[in-house]
């Protein structure tokens, strides 16, 4: 019995070893709050309420934030003015100033953009004056943080929710160039692959397919994908990547919300929130949905 045990408990060191190793040797890296379709407008007391749902945010010291575009409640329709543009701008802008001793790192959505302007001359035509509000150095771009390279894409291509061909190659030269296990998280407006898509009528890249496979081609690199658009929540894991999808800081977009929905200002069974992520220096990721409340 006492060699049984002595074996036993050799054992149990070796089962015990590999694990305490492992959680010595992650460590969190970075946290990141990623906040997504803010949509902010003057209408339902939205600056006041996004100031204290960024409050909040705060409160889980986040080393910066991620925007994952609809800044803006709309200026992709045709009834938009130059003056309700500007507007909506103004607000964000004021709000940013909660923010201020953050960084930003943003991407454009679809309903960021004012198409109706008189003319693609025009200054604020299209994505020329959304890139500029929001600082972004141009319309998709990469940057990196404390070992984690973090790609920024534009979802909104005239033909299709797609990459463009200047944007595929930029993202092929840029994931090649990286050294070998270099994480990496994508952002995207628009989900690159996503399940509640299918919930609310499309919202999905087109082009999955492509992404799919050049994803699987620096499977070492790409850790996870984030994106928002549809207002819901869900994460797919395809080829051991995990895409979130993460809900609306607005919920339905500051309202109420729909007959159907769970609750009030919930789109349908998601609630108004962001996205706490996490990322070590083993490439793991956790990405957390925290509701919030009006």
């Amino acid at each position: 019995m006492k060699r049984r045990e002595a074996l036993q408990k050799i054992g149990l060191s070796a089962a015990v070893l590999p694990s305490d190793q492992a959680s010595e040797s992650k460590k969190r890296v970075l946290r990141v709050a990623h906040i997504t379709d803010v949509h902010i407008r003057p209408e339902h007391d939205a600056p006041n309420r996004f100031k204290k749902c960024i409050n909040e945010i705060k409160k889980h010291r986040p080393d910066f934030f991620l925007n994952g575009g609809d800044t803006i409640y709309a200026a992709n329709y045709q009834n938009i003015t130059r003056e309700r543009v500007l507007e909506q701008w103004k607000i964000w802008k004021e709000g940013r100033d909660v923010l201020k001793e953050y960084e930003i790192h943003s991407c454009l959505g679809n309903h960021d953009t004012w198409w109706a302007a008189p003319s693609p001359q025009d200054e604020m035509y299209g994505k020329k004056i959304v890139i500029r509000q929001l600082e972004m150095p141009k319309r998709y771009y990469s940057f990196d943080k404390k070992g984690w390279h973090f790609i920024v894409l534009d979802s909104n291509n005239k033909n299709a929710v797609s990459l463009d061909d200047e944007q595929r190659a930029w993202l092929e030269a840029d994931l090649a160039k990286l050294a070998v296990n270099t994480p990496v998280l994508v952002m995207s407006h628009y989900p690159l692959l996503a399940a509640c898509t299918h919930l609310d009528g499309g919202g999905m890249h087109t082009d999955f397919k492509y992404l799919v496979n050049l994803f699987y081609q620096h499977k070492d690199k790409i850790k996870t994908c984030i994106s928002g658009h549809i207002h819901l929540v869900d994460r797919v894991v395809y080829n051991n990547l995990p895409y979130y999808c993460n809900g609306a800081l607005s919920g339905f977009w500051w309202e109420e919300g729909y007959k159907n929905s769970a609750q009030k200002y919930y789109y349908l069974q998601t609630p108004p929130g962001y996205a706490v992520i996490d990322l070590y220096n083993d490439g793991s990721v956790e990405n957390t949905y925290h509701p919030h409340s009006f």
